[in-house]
């Protein structure tokens, strides 16, 4: 299910990366766990509108947590520090990864 999701987002709107994180990345979900994903692509539209156009373009049959941030606004937050960012692209599993091009 998650990797149907995963491969419709990624052939839809191109994005770059796209990383599991939380218990389903890290082995440990239980019946409450929601499924948390970040898609990292640019986008011209703010970053939560993105994320609501992708929810609303691809059904999705689970609990879901979706961040959307361009490719900048990752490399700051890691420059400076934000330990959630950090944790996500480390411990993430890398679910998608555009080839280069």
């Amino acid at each position: 299910m998650i990797e149907r999701f995963v491969r419709q987002i990624a052939e839809r709107f191109d994005p770059e990366r796209i990383i599991l994180f939380g218990s389903y990345a890290y082995g440990k979900p239980t019946p409450d766990s929601d499924v948390d994903i970040l898609v990292i692509m640019n986008t011209p539209m703010r970053e939560v509108m993105q994320a609501a156009e992708i929810r609303d373009a691809i059904d999705y049959p689970f609990a879901l947590d979706l961040l959307v941030r361009t490719p900048e606004k990752v490399a700051q937050r890691i420059t400076l520090g934000d330990f959630f960012m950090r944790e996500i692209t480390k411990r993430g599993k890398v679910m998608y990864e555009r080839p280069n091009r």
